[in-house]
Parts: structure tokens; sequence; C-alpha cells
């Protein structure tokens, strides 16, 4: 069924006539009355009867009525909804994020992106650096952020931020009252890391296999918040990213161990489908990215 034939039946049957119909459509009679013409054709029944003083819709014209102004109500919902969305007054966004960016560094970014935008719906999902990459080629995430990348010809990536990994130990260790730790000494103590699959786990092992260095670790955990709590309970040292242990730091539960010889700069990337088109939903999420992790931004809290 042609559109526009539609369209212009729709104009007839809510004006009374071809020719009020006509004028509403802004076209001319002849134009309207041969385009009503070939839709009867088209569908083979008779939508209009042809009177001496207008014309009537036949009980096939008030089928065809009902319908076309449905379908008018529903292209002008959906040209509404499409220009909500556009303006970002509807919307949702599915993320995944790694444990340390979910839990520690995106918390401010989605208060401030509620706080410009409360009616976009946000899908926080949280998990490692392997776990949000597959979600991504999955397609049940649009935005990834992760510590570490895997190779896929599928995914982009972009750094946004720079995390620092710092080496921890509990309130009164040994190695905090020296001025100077090296690598070597840190790798006989007990260690507690991140599961595999994490990128924090996988930056860690790199700058230590640069130095022929390696840690086996006597627990491996998926959780930050348990590995703090573990270190600070006198277990172990670790690893971690500089993001998670703030509030130990000025508690003075946890302290950082002066190494000498070896310091953890590491990527955090936001990572996308290759060539998927960017919503206008996520071009202003990553707006609020970039903002709440500027040198300016991440300094102030």
């Amino acid at each position: 069924m042609n559109r526009n034939h539609l369209a212009l039946f729709h104009a007839v049957a809510q004006a009374g006539g071809i020719s009020r119909g006509a004028a509403a459509a802004r076209v001319s009679q002849p134009a309207v009355s041969k385009q009503i013409a070939e839709l009867e054709d088209a569908l083979g029944v008779r939508l209009l009867d042809r009177l001496p003083r207008g014309c009537r819709l036949t009980e096939a014209g008030k089928i065809l009525a009902d319908y076309a102004h449905r379908w008018r109500s529903v292209e002008n919902d959906a040209a509404r909804a499409i220009e909500e969305y556009r303006g970002l007054k509807r919307g949702r966004l599915a993320i995944g994020a790694s444990q340390t960016i979910g839990g520690y560094l995106l918390p401010w970014v989605i208060a401030e992106f509620h706080r410009q935008f409360p009616e976009i719906e946000l899908q926080l999902e949280i998990g490692n650096t392997e776990h949000v990459q597959r979600l991504l080629l999955e397609g049940a995430i649009e935005l990834g952020l992760t510590e570490g990348t895997l190779e896929s010809e599928e995914l982009e990536s972009t750094v946004f931020f720079q995390d620092e990994l710092v080496a921890i130990a509990p309130a009164g260790h040994p190695l905090l009252r020296k001025k100077r730790v090296t690598v070597r000494e840190i790798c006989r103590e007990p260690f507690i890391l991140r599961e595999e699959g994490s990128g924090t786990r996988a930056v860690m092992e790199r700058a230590l296999r640069r130095r022929g260095l390696k840690i086996k670790p006597f627990l491996s955990l998926a959780s930050p918040e348990a590995i703090k709590n573990l270190v600070a309970a006198g277990m172990g040292i670790s690893i971690v990213s500089r993001l998670i242990v703030a509030l130990e730091l000025q508690a003075g539960s946890l302290g950082i161990i002066p190494l000498q010889d070896l310091t953890v700069q590491r990527p955090l990337h936001w990572q996308r489908i290759r060539g998927r088109s960017q919503s206008p939903v996520l071009v202003k999420f990553l707006e609020v990215v970039k903002m709440r992790t500027s040198p300016q931004t991440s300094a102030a809290g």
C-alpha cells in the first residue's frame, strides 16, 4: 500500500470531502482524485461513493479510514519519540565496566550524567575485562570501560584516563617504615591478587615480567573490596589501583609501599564495536566521562 495514497485518503476522510482534503493536504483536487482512484484499484474495493453533493465513505472506506487514523497517530508518536530521543528526554544506555572502574570511578560519572539527563535509563554490568568485552561482542552493551584490552578486530579502543598501580600493606607493616623498597623485596611477601582475566592483574604481571620477576599469590579474588580488607587484616600485601584505596589511606588502615624501581601507569579504555554509530545518549555519556576524568576534575574529587 502506497504511503502517499494512504496519507491523502486520511486527509479526505478527516476533512469529509475530496476538495477539503486536497486543501488540507495542499495538493490539487485532480491529483487527490487520481491517487484515491489508484488506491482503490490497488485494493480492489471502492472507498468513496462520488455523489452529486460530494462524496461519502463506503463501508470499506470506513474500515480503511480507521486504520489510516491509527497509522497517522503511530507515525506522529514515532516522530515525537525520536525527537525526544535526540533531545535526551528518553532513552537507555547499557554499559559494562571492569571492577575498578565500575566501583570507584563510574559512580561520579553516573551521578553527574543523571543530574543532567534524569530521563535516561542507565544499565551497568560490572565484571572483569574479559567479561565486559564478551558482552560488547555479543551486543549486550553499547560501551565497555576496562583496565585492559583483548585482541579483537571487532573492537575499537580509546584511552580516557591514566591510572596508577600501587603496592599496599597493612598499617604497621615493616615495608612501610622503609624509605625505599625494591620490587624483588615485595615479591618475597605473601601476595593477594585479582583473579585471572582481571585487567589489573594482567598489567601488573607484565610489569614484573619485564624485570624477570613473578609473583605466585596464595590467594586470588575477584573483589577489590575483599582484597583491601584482607590486606588491612594482615593477611598479605597486594598491588592495586590507587583509585580504590583513597579512603583507606586517609583512614590509615592501609599504606603505600615506597617502591624505588617500579612505577606502573596503566591506561583505562572505553571500547566499542568498530564502526557502530554512536547514539545521542552515548555521545553525551562520553562527554561526561571526559569531564569527570579530566586532571582538574579528578584532583578535585
